[in-house]
């Protein structure tokens, strides 16, 4: 499974991640995004980016805009916690390199942090 980057744990997993380019990790985290929005929804993918990302709900905002993310479409459920259009998560990849000097390793956090949904996929 060298090629996908895929392996049996998340040690593995992340020592071929950094073996990979960086459009391959930009593609999987946005990939990775959509698919645990249709299945668990975007409070989930908000709230679990954030947390592998290390970014607080600012710099959270600041990266979604930076992306190319609709500044406008950022709200709050009815709970209170933060929502962004599920079509418009693909923002968060350009927006954390673009934010963040490590920003690549903080992707990289994300997989890893989803091992499991992966291999749910």
């Amino acid at each position: 499974m060298g090629a996908t980057g895929l392996s049996a744990d998340t040690t593995e997993y992340r020592a071929r991640l950094a073996e990979q380019p960086d459009s391959q990790i930009d593609a999987w985290a946005a990939e990775l995004m959509r698919d645990v929005a249709i299945r668990r929804g975007v409070v989930r993918v908000v709230e679990e980016f954030r947390h592998a990302a290390r970014l607080s709900e600012v710099e959270f905002e600041r990266v979604f805009a930076s992306g190319g993310g609709p500044p406008a479409t950022l709200g709050r459920d009815g709970q209170g916690r933060l929502m962004v259009p599920a079509v418009a998560l693909w923002a968060l990849v350009p927006g954390i390199r673009s934010q963040v000097a490590d920003g690549r390793e903080r992707l990289i956090e994300y997989l890893v942090a989803n091992f499991e949904e992966l291999v749910y996929v």
